[in-house]
């Protein structure tokens, strides 16, 4: 048995009109007669069956190789021409490889040519065989094509058995690891982001941002804050350590508590957004206006803009209330501490405010002074709210103004409690709001106390009659 010479050419010339074409090529060149008279038959149907295989072949290919499928064989001298008895090497594409629709079949239709031609082939008598043997054909005519990878690859091991056939398409692997693809390939690969590009939530970004992660994690609320205008994507462009962590790091050495962290954030983000010099800047001129780091620590839980407000703004704020209510520096302090949003909001509504219980009310300078030290959200009050309740217990109930004063909270209450309260007074025949009469009935526990201290201590009834009574309103 002879090893044949690797063959290599293109697949589109694996054609009927090459094959034939190879086949009288060594037809003229064989001298020996006698040789060609015994083996021209086999010759022929060994060259048809081949012809038939590479035309099934050819099939399967396409314009572009990517890998080779080297069918091997071995023969002797006398049943191949020296043209045919080498290895063919055959493009195939990646589609034949990787990407069939069906591999199973596609390596189905390959194993049966192979197989053919082997059950063709052992179809030979073995005395013909033997009788083959004995004639060689005579070298010294015959032109034998030698590929110059033929070397290589039997060298490498490529070459395999007689009759085996390399031919196993789930040998075909993808890139590996450490393989270097060129620029082509690497720009056709489909890469997964690693944040999505458009989103109408958050919570698809949450698993993979960091920033995002940490702040569910301080009880931010980020469905608030999704809802505000460009605030996700500002969020997105944070990075937790450079710019998250050394501002939280500030209002930790401040004095805000871990639990209001999240409150703060939720209703302002843009604090991460502040430089520490200016954060660090407005602390600073509150402590030098004499508040103390508790009450600067509990303004800013409580009114989460007010860090983002400049030194400016804030010094005019407090020169405002001082002035226009004629308040003490200490006074103005107070106040200031116990509603810090004072120094956040719009002057206008405190503007509107102060007109209203001055000319509309009628409460003096010092009484409105007294009012707001004690009850400084009659300033920030709703307009409508505030001249509603104050019409009802001035006029409805016939509360003085003095005794109004005496107790502001009054002002602050829920227009329906002190109402559906007075009406059950009234109806007990209790209502009487004298201090100097018997009976009196304190406005600060009529409007301060839940229901079933106010009727056990103020109303002397049951929780049900009131109950009863709320029914019939």
């Amino acid at each position: 048995m002879k090893e044949g010479v690797f063959l290599s050419v293109p697949h589109r010339l694996f054609e009927l009109p090459y094959c034939l074409a190879v086949f009288l090529f060594w037809y003229s060149q064989n001298r020996d007669t006698s040789v060609i008279l015994r083996s021209e038959c086999t010759h022929f149907y060994m060259a048809l069956t081949c012809i038939q295989h590479c035309q099934k072949c050819t099939s399967l290919l396409r314009s572009r190789s990517v890998g080779i499928i080297t069918l091997q064989y071995s023969t002797d001298a006398q049943h191949w021409p020296a043209a045919l008895w080498n290895s063919f090497i055959v493009p195939v594409l990646p589609s034949v490889l990787q990407r069939s629709p069906n591999p199973s079949q596609t390596r189905e239709r390959w194993n049966l040519g192979v197989r053919s031609y082997c059950e063709s082939h052992d179809k030979v008598q073995p005395s013909q065989m033997k009788h083959r043997n004995t004639h060689e054909l005579p070298g010294t005519d015959m032109v034998s094509y030698q590929n110059p990878l033929s070397h290589q690859l039997i060298d490498g091991g490529m070459l395999l058995k007689e009759w085996q056939t390399a031919l196993d398409l789930d040998d075909a692997q993808g890139h590996s690891a450490l393989e270097e693809i060129s620029h082509e390939e690497a720009v056709r690969m489909d890469i997964p982001a690693a944040l999505p590009p458009v989103s109408i939530s958050l919570k698809d970004y949450v698993n993979e941002s960091e920033t995002l992660g940490k702040l569910v994690q301080l009880g931010v609320q980020l469905w608030k804050l999704e809802q505000r205008p460009n605030v996700s994507s500002m969020l997105l462009r944070l990075d937790f350590q450079t710019d998250v962590t050394p501002r939280l790091v500030f209002l930790k050495q401040l004095g805000v508590e871990d639990s209001r962290l999240g409150y703060l954030i939720s209703h302002n983000p843009f604090i991460l957004t502040e430089s520490l010099e200016n954060l660090q800047a407005r602390v600073a001129y509150l402590r030098s206006k004499k508040f103390s780091a508790e009450s600067v620590a509990s303004m800013v839980s409580r009114a989460p803009y007010l860090l983002n407000f400049s030194v400016k703004r804030m010094d005019n704020r407090l020169g405002f209330y001082q002035q226009h209510l004629g308040l003490s520096a200490q006074k103005t302090r107070d106040v200031v501490a116990r509603l810090p949003r004072l120094l956040c909001g719009s002057l206008e509504p405190v503007k509107e405010n102060l007109k209203i219980c001055k000319l509309e009310m009628g409460f003096r300078e010092n009484e409105l002074q007294h009012i707001v030290t004690v009850i400084p959200k009659v300033l920030t009050a709703n307009k409508r709210k505030l001249t509603q309740i104050f019409d009802y217990i001035h006029n409805t109930m016939n509360i003085p103004h003095g005794l109004i004063v005496k107790f502001p909270q009054v002002l602050n209450a829920k227009y329906l409690r002190i109402k559906e309260r007075h009406l059950f007074l009234q109806y007990l025949d209790r209502a009487q709001y004298d201090p100097a009469k018997p009976n009196y009935i304190c406005l600060d526990k009529l409007v301060s106390l839940p229901d079933e201290a106010y009727c056990t201590e103020v109303a002397s009834a049951t929780l049900k009659d009131f109950e009863l009574f709320q029914k019939t309103m």
